[in-house]
């Protein structure tokens, strides 16, 4: 029994040490901007900053709404909000319902590892498309208040959920043990910019096309997406035998990473020597690529 109440007066000893650490010696002051912390220690190349790739909002404008903080919290939240606006392309704003960005806080301590939990942040819901990662809902939660004069410990929950991952450079923001000298790098300003860069419009494209013919008839089956940043309006799709239209079809909006799925049969193609077949989006609205808006097929 003496050596269990010997490693439990070590462990006692232990937790008193981490308790007085974290209280009475907090880190040093927050800097930013004052020197360019590279996300990764490598000097080629960044790794991998994010999550996934291209991992952004569906608009640079994001929206947030902040649950139940007290003021401190909640006025190192807005700061942090202010902060990387400033540096970046983002602009963020408050709203009562559908946020993009929920923060909320917590006021118990957690130790994981021997080390306190300064906070969680973090994307609840992505949608894939082909060109973007696109974050639907994130979500902050503000656990240790920060001792720094910069809200450093907010600012990194706010980069993760933007979709960064954390930093393997001590110097960085984003390391996963928090110092007050520490800063955001270029290198993660800078690719924000070219994210973010890309315009907020759809983009409807032909995910596949089927067609068979049994005598002047057209069976299709056509597969439609939406993989651009924004919710589609109307649209109508346009089949060709050649360039005699045959068949048009209203094609309703699509919400970002959806698709419609649209199936004809016994369409009479009314002319009789036909090369190919060709299925067009004809749309009134802006687009990420319009080219991917016509395909066609070689009648064998």
């Amino acid at each position: 029994m003496g050596w269990k109440i010997f490693f439990g007066f070590i462990f006692f000893l232990m937790v008193v040490f981490l308790l007085g650490v974290y209280w009475f010696f907090p880190e040093a002051e927050f800097m930013i901007g004052e020197r360019h912390s590279n996300f990764s220690l490598s000097s080629v190349g960044g790794g991998n900053m994010q999550f996934y790739p291209n991992m952004r909002y569906p608009a640079s404008e994001i929206s947030y709404k902040i649950y139940n903080c007290p003021l401190q919290k909640k006025n190192n939240m807005e700061l942090a909000f202010d902060i990387v606006s400033n540096k970046t392309v983002l602009d963020f704003y408050p709203i009562e319902v559908n946020e993009e960005i929920s923060v909320a806080c917590d006021s118990k301590q957690r130790l994981e590892e021997g080390m306190f939990i300064a906070g969680e942040g973090g994307p609840t819901n992505i949608t894939k498309t082909n060109n973007f990662n696109v974050i639907v809902r994130g979500k902050i939660l503000l656990i240790k208040e920060s001792e720094c004069k910069n809200p450093n410990v907010a600012i990194h929950e706010l980069l993760h959920a933007l979709g960064f991952e954390h930093s393997s450079n001590p110097n960085n923001i984003m390391y996963n043990f928090s110092k007050c000298s520490q800063n955001i790098g270029e290198d993660t300003i800078d690719l924000i910019n070219k994210i973010y860069a890309v315009l907020s419009y759809p983009d409807l494209s032909f995910e596949s096309v089927s067609a068979s013919m049994h005598g002047r008839y057209l069976d299709t089956n056509i597969s439609i997406r939406n993989n651009g940043l924004k919710k589609s309006d109307k649209a109508l799709v346009e089949i060709y035998a050649d360039d005699k239209l045959i068949k048009e079809v209203d094609l309703e909006s699509i919400d970002i990473g959806y698709g419609r799925q649209i199936s004809l049969s016994n369409l009479l193609v009314a002319k009789l020597q036909i090369n190919k077949f060709n299925f067009v989006i004809k749309t009134n609205f802006d687009e990420l690529d319009k080219s991917n808006n016509a395909i066609s097929l070689d009648k064998k």
